[in-house]
């Protein structure tokens, strides 16, 4: 299998993270994730409430995800787990990723407190 890639923390531009967050299906994925404590599968996070992703769709928002440098994965078996990025995140973009969330209405409890 082919390595997943990973940008690091800085080489990730703010152009990715507002493309990979301009699609509301990746908002919703990524709101998910990062209210989830310990990250999750993707299948795991393919519904989303009123209608279900496809497996073929899901796994491209996922690339464009890690891509952007918003989530890590990581292949545990047959499945693949998630985690965001967004303390790293923060760091180097103070506030960008709790003000995206917010516009779209998506801000998961865990980021609004910290």
């Amino acid at each position: 299998m082919r390595p997943l890639f990973h940008p690091a923390l800085e080489d990730i531009k703010p152009e990715a993270i507002l493309y990979a967050l301009s699609d509301p299906e990746r908002v919703a994925i990524y709101a998910k994730l990062a209210g989830a404590a310990c990250g999750g599968t993707c299948s795991a996070l393919a519904d989303l409430g009123d209608r279900v992703i496809p497996k073929s769709s899901l796994s491209n928002h996922f690339k464009v995800l890690r891509e952007s440098g918003l989530i890590r994965s990581e292949r545990q078996g047959v499945e693949m787990r998630n985690q965001t990025r967004c303390a790293e995140l923060d760091e180097r973009f103070p506030g960008l990723i709790r003000a995206i969330l917010t516009a779209y209405g998506q801000l998961p409890e865990q980021l609004k407190t910290g």
